[in-house]
């Protein structure tokens, strides 16, 4: 006899007594989703404005992605690194095909990306006989996640206090200005990263003349410029790449979030230039780039990258930027970001509006302590747009903070 499904409660109690308490939860238990709707076990329905993070690109639910999974799942799930398979082959062409880039080196996360770019930058700098160009610069208000080595290009005393030292050579500039950047980038620099639209920053997108005027420096000091993309690139800004805008390339760029739909992946892209430095041993993965979870990628990549799914994207983008910026409350800020990628600045904490959300059936999340921040499947219509201002132009008139 099947043991009986536990309560909602019951869920809640076994996160809290045997998970690792990390994370604060919302106060209840997600089940199922539609679209752009998700369900909690006790019925309730939340419009999500979230996306598991910037994950969830096609939402929940989309047939073609459920088929895909399936069909993926009667193959091969795992093989390893040691032999070739045709879905990791065919995203690493599809990603070149559509980018700056060469070569591609596939890992798990967004974090595995930049700890692999960091090693990347330093080989390239090592193999020219430069053993003294190992440093990193990196920006205010950036994060690339929470690995040692990422957590040490993330200028944040509260994640990086407790587990100090760090790892050696990383240099911080003011994000956005290029004097502050030319005074810490030199002939000891291996790479500079940044990230094309700032995500847990408080959605701040880096100016054309920003990120020209970083090529130009990693140009003159023989520097290798990595964008991270993991949470702005896969067409969350309206275009495939969100350094688009820019006119220019990196030499590395990292990717993870929505590339294989919710299904754990990272990327690296590289150019043949900086890839030719690497050889076999150098750096590895047990699981990375396996065939269903590559398999889905393509389908996944297939879909955002073609030009109606981005004018779509561009569109309720706009539309967002727009309807937020007519709600009329003393809170608010400002109101920026670039396509589905859209950060609402308040005068107050956004933590009780984020709780206050669930009330109101909207899923929400902060970038920082005082942006909520609208990161949403990329499939979100304008009538969602339309009902999120409604709520959160209640929530923001009620609100007591």
């Amino acid at each position: 006899m099947p043991a009986p499904t536990p309560t909602t409660d019951q869920i809640m109690q076994y996160e809290a007594d045997h998970v690792a308490q990390t994370y604060k939860r919302a106060p209840f238990v997600l089940s199922h989703g539609a679209g752009v709707t998700l369900f909690d076990t006790d019925g309730n329905a939340y419009l999500d404005w979230v996306a598991g993070i910037a994950v969830n690109a096609l939402g929940y639910g989309d047939p073609e992605l459920t088929q895909v999974i399936q069909s993926a799942a009667t193959g091969l799930i795992h093989v390893s690194n040691l032999y070739h398979t045709a879905p990791q082959a065919q995203l690493a062409k599809a990603l070149c095909e559509r980018s700056f880039a060469d070569r591609v080196f596939f890992c798990n996360s967004g974090t595995e990306a930049v700890e692999g770019a960091i090693k990347f930058a330093r080989k390239a700098a090592y193999e020219k006989g430069r053993t003294d160009k190992t440093e990193i610069v990196t920006f205010t208000g950036a994060f690339h996640g929470r690995s040692m080595g990422a957590l040490a290009l993330t200028p944040r005393e509260k994640y990086q206090k407790p587990f100090q030292p760090l790892m050696p050579g990383a240099k911080l500039a003011e994000f956005n200005n290029l004097e502050s950047a030319r005074a810490v980038i030199n002939e000891r620099t291996a790479a500079v990263i940044v990230e094309p639209v700032q995500g847990e920053g408080g959605i701040h997108p880096a100016t054309t003349e920003f990120l020209r005027g970083l090529r130009d420096l990693c140009n003159q000091h023989q520097a290798l410029l990595i964008f991270d993309e993991i949470q702005c690139g896969m067409g969350r800004t309206g275009t495939l790449w969100a350094h688009e805008f820019s006119g220019i390339t990196p030499d590395i760029m990292t990717l993870a979030k929505p590339l294989a739909g919710g299904l754990p992946v990272g990327a690296i892209l590289l150019t043949e230039a900086v890839a030719n430095t690497m050889h076999p041993g150098e750096h590895g993965t047990t699981f990375a780039g396996g065939p269903l979870v590559t398999g889905v990628a393509n389908v996944v990549l297939e879909r955002v990258s073609q030009p109606e799914f981005l004018a779509h994207v561009q569109k309720v983008g706009d539309y967002l930027i727009e309807r937020l910026s007519e709600i009329n409350s003393p809170l608010i800020k400002a109101v920026r970001g670039r396509g589905l990628m859209v950060g609402l600045e308040l005068t107050v904490e956004v933590t009780p509006l984020v709780e206050s959300g669930y009330r109101h059936g909207l899923i929400l999340v902060n970038a920082g302590t005082h942006v909520l921040r609208f990161v949403p499947p990329l499939v979100v219509e304008k009538q969602h747009v339309d009902t999120l201002v409604e709520r959160l132009t209640a929530m923001l008139a009620a609100h007591k903070g």
